[in-house]
């Protein structure tokens, strides 16, 4: 079961009197799904509310809290919540008081609905989560806005069905003049099924609705220039493009970016604040406090001794800018966070850019536009479909009402042209009612009444049969058959139904609008940046996978020392602002900032506490380098490819999967085959960039090639064919060379042998790429190929 896949509602079957345990749970559970779907979670298409909200809704509205009729000019006097919900759980939602309270408290926050359908008075909570206070203690009535669904409610509009005892009835939908579903948006889980719709500006809404009647076939980019975007209650800013929302809007499901509003006050002597009033969907000032305090003062992670390295990154990098917080939040602004800088010299950007990237002032938006269709389905809908679907509903709630209008208006006229006949005949009808034994008979015998006009005229007060009265008939009458034919003309010409939908739609969003509160305004996404001190550094690696950084480059490495039984790795003269990667045996790569390595006063740290290795997965190889630097990689299967460190990082710590090997593969050492111009270490003979690569098997054979001939995969993967091995053998290695390489394994006895290869030596090697290359007599099994020069 999917969002985008509709629920089948055909009950299950059910005719075996005694169903086998697997039938009888599919039965069950299937009916508990669709009781949870359709009764509790999802919204309507229709009117945009949950079954508990639409029975608060009408059953306030029945009990005179509406601002209809003799209550239009000030509202209908608030009662007590626990009434209302004593109401509602007695006649319609047969559930805890506390989950009617729960929703009912809901549609009168301001925070939460961007349009709320409940004026409640007294504490109903706030945007920090702090709940309303209990029942007993808080006060409620409709909102003004509740007119748009409720007042048409008594006009023939919707079908009612039985409540839950059969003693009264309740709507199955509201008569929504407007798309409350997109208006004030909904939340909710469901069995296998969610849902996450965001609020939209009312004027927008209304907009797209009269476009989409005009011009069914309105093209996306015009319906998306009408609604560009959700209109969330608390404000802050869109700051995804407009493509991803248009994407969103298309399919249904997306995520938006959406960031904090903010603005500089400057103070006295240069110094100034940052001040937040505006949060994202979701957010509460007090869950940005608890984050800067998370930041600021750091507690140890389960299962780890110190804190870690990203810990007190984060730690110093917000200190270093960030002095003081505050929350001066209050009745006269609902959001107002103070951020005081460090100094009054510290760059605004730098502060803003270190807050949006590190709390939830910046955070995703999710969009999941499920709901229940007008065919009683629920599904996942695209914004168009939501509109054409209540435009629909719509229509049909127009035709409905003028058809009951109509038949109202004809049966007065029937009413009144009996009363007509009455003031014309007036004498003669006084005589017969004196006279007759069955008066009413004879009414319809001499008059050609029907039953209804004789029971009317027979039931009429002597004060209406007065002289004024009859022009209050013809006057009435005439009135009433003006109306019949704009009813009629209504009922018979689509034309005209939309004429008049679109002169309602226009009327409510005259009254009802209002500017919109979120602003949309494409922008990067902040991300947390470290300024680093550009400086010469040497990353030093152990064999066992402890790495340290030393100040400077040109030192002896047999000045390092190490554990006991460990020995050195490698070294990399390189900067602070270089990455250093981590190669694991199982094809994924792992990045740590050179910055974000210990010092050379001890022995380092392992690596296993600055990546999360994959379980089973050991770390074989390392570089430290620019970005811009170039590397071959190979596997032992004998595939390899060219490609640039910045396509090996990660922001994550799980690293990412670089090189695909096949079963039983490992991973060769990689070799540098070209440096970025300006970064060549310092002190150091200069390292040109790679022309052949070098392939050396275990078994002893060597090609060289044009290193023009291989391929640059940015996101890595398998490569081409390096080598054609013979079977059972492998690559034991591959280096990228401009004049020479060293070739390293084990000889007889286990003793560690080398071989260094210049160019003519090379030469003799030289094949297309691909091929078995030469046998070389170099007295022992290689193991090893490194660049030399």
């Amino acid at each position: 079961m999917t969002d985008q896949t509709p629920l089948d509602l055909a009950p299950v079957p059910s005719d075996d009197p005694n169903p086998d345990l697997a039938t009888y749970a599919e039965r069950a559970y299937l009916e508990y799904a669709l009781s949870v779907v359709k009764g509790r979670a999802l919204p309507d298409v229709c009117d945009g509310q949950k079954p508990v909200q639409r029975r608060i809704l009408y059953a306030m509205e029945r009990m005179g809290l509406s601002f209809s009729g003799a209550n239009a000019a000030n509202g209908a006097k608030p009662v007590k919540s626990a009434r209302v919900v004593g109401d509602v759980l007695g006649r319609f939602h047969p559930h805890g008081d506390q989950a009617a309270y729960d929703a009912l408290v809901r549609m009168a926050q301001d925070f939460s609905q961007r349009y709320p359908l409940i004026d409640g008075q007294g504490n109903f909570g706030s945007r920090d989560g702090d709940g309303a206070a209990a029942m007993r203690y808080t006060e409620a009535r409709l909102s003004r806005i509740t007119q748009l669904l409720l007042e048409e409610i008594d006009q023939g509009t919707v079908d009612f069905i039985p409540n839950y005892d059969g003693s009264t009835e309740e709507p199955r939908q509201l008569p929504a003049r407007l798309p409350f579903v997109l208006l004030n948006g909904a939340s909710g889980i469901a069995v296998g099924l969610a849902t996450e719709i965001p609020s939209h500006n009312l004027r927008e809404v209304a907009d797209a609705c009269v476009a989409l009647i005009k011009q069914p076939q309105l093209a996306d980019e015009e319906l998306f220039a009408l609604i560009p975007g959700p209109d969330y209650p608390g404000g802050g800013q869109i700051i995804s493009p407009a493509a991803d929302i248009a994407d969103a809007y298309r399919g249904g499901r997306g995520s938006l970016k959406v960031r904090a509003r903010w603005k500089i006050e400057e103070l006295a002597r240069g110094q100034w604040q940052l001040v937040v009033n505006e949060l994202p969907p979701g957010v509460s000032s007090q869950k940005v406090l608890e984050e800067i305090e998370e930041l600021s003062n750091p507690k140890v992670k389960a299962g780890k001794k110190a804190l870690t390295q990203d810990q007190q990154m984060a730690k110093a990098t917000l200190l270093g800018v960030l002095d003081a917080v505050r929350d001066e939040s209050s009745k006269d602004a609902a959001v107002r966070l103070v951020f005081e800088p460090k100094t009054g010299r510290t760059p605004q950007a730098e502060l803003i850019g270190i807050l949006l990237s590190q709390t939830s002032l910046e955070t995703s938006s999710p969009i999941n536009m499920t709901m229940v269709g007008i065919d009683g389905r629920p599904v996942q809908k695209s914004l168009r479909q939501m509109l054409m679907e209540w435009i629909a509903f719509r229509q049909q709630t127009v035709e409905r009402r003028s058809r009951h209008r109509l038949q109202k208006v004809l049966d007065r006229i029937h009413i009144l042209e009996g009363r007509q006949i009455v003031l014309l005949n007036i004498d003669e009808v006084i005589a017969i009612i004196r006279a007759a034994d069955d008066p009413k008979a004879a009414l319809i015998e001499r008059f050609k009444l029907s039953d209804r006009q004789a029971e009317d005229i027979l039931e009429i007060r002597l004060r209406q049969l007065a002289r004024l009265e009859a022009i209050k008939i013809e006057q009435e009458l005439s009135a009433l058959r003006d109306e019949q034919a704009k009813l009629e003309e209504i009922l018979g010409s689509p034309a005209a139904l939309r004429r008049l939908m679109v002169r309602e739609i226009e009327a409510d969003a005259k009254q009802f609008a209002d500017p919109r509160r979120t602003l949309i305004q494409a922008e990067k996404r902040a991300v947390a940046e470290v300024r680093v001190i550009d400086e010469p550094v040497t990353v030093v690696v152990s064999q066992k996978g402890w790495v340290r950084a030393r100040t400077g480059h040109g030192h002896d490495p047999a000045g390092f020392a190490f554990k006991a039984g460990d020995g050195l790795y490698g070294t990399f003269a390189c900067r602070t602002v270089d990455v250093l990667l981590v190669f694991g045996s199982n094809g994924r790569i792992y990045s740590v900032p050179v910055a974000a390595l210990p010092n050379a006063r001890g022995d380092g740290q392992p690596i296993g506490t600055l990546v999360e290795l994959e379980s089973g997965t050991q770390p074989l190889h390392y570089f430290a380098g620019p970005a811009g630097a170039a590397l071959l990689l190979a596997g032992s299967g004998g595939y390899g490819f060219i490609a640039y460190v910045e396509g090996m990082v990660s922001r994550n710590r799980s690293g990412k999967t670089f090189v695909s090997l096949g079963e039983g593969e490992t991973l060769c050492k990689p070799s540098l085959a070209m440096l970025p111009p300006g970064a060549q270490p310092a002190g150091s003979e200069p390292v040109p960039p790679a022309t052949h690569v070098a392939c050396a098997s275990a078994g002893g054979r060597i090609l060289t090639f044009e290193i023009s001939e291989l391929k640059l995969m940015e996101k890595g993967g398998r490569g081409l064919m390096l080598i054609d091995l013979e079977p059972k053998d492998t690559l034991a290695g591959a280096a990228a060379y401009t004049r020479s390489v060293r070739i390293s394994g084990l000889g007889r006895g286990g003793k560690e042998r080398e071989e260094t290869l210049e160019i003519r030596s090379l030469n003799n090697a030289r094949a297309a790429r691909g091929r078995k290359g030469k046998a070389a007599d170099l007295g022992f099994k290689p193991a090893l190929v490194e660049r030399l020069v």
